[in-house]
């Protein structure tokens, strides 16, 4: 559940920052060294990362919190 909430999130993100990312490639124009703004392969790997990140983002720290015993951290509230 935590794990699916955090990808959910980064997908949400992912895909407002691909419909806004071709109109703010002007600012960063300059930068770019042999890729197109609007270069495709660029913006999915950039987004597959990102959801990669998001995803270890958000197991890892489940993985480690299904190991505590519900009683000992309840009872250290």
């Amino acid at each position: 559940m935590i794990v699916g909430h955090g990808v959910l999130l980064a997908g949400i993100g992912v895909g407002v920052g691909l419909v806004l990312a071709p109109f703010c490639t002007w600012v960063g124009r300059s930068l770019f060294y042999n890729v197109s703004p609007f270069d495709p392969a660029t913006f999915s790997s950039v987004a597959v990362f990102l959801i990669v990140v998001a995803f270890l983002a958000s197991y890892l720290p489940a993985r480690r919190a299904t190991k505590v015993d519900p009683v000992i951290a309840l009872r250290g509230e």
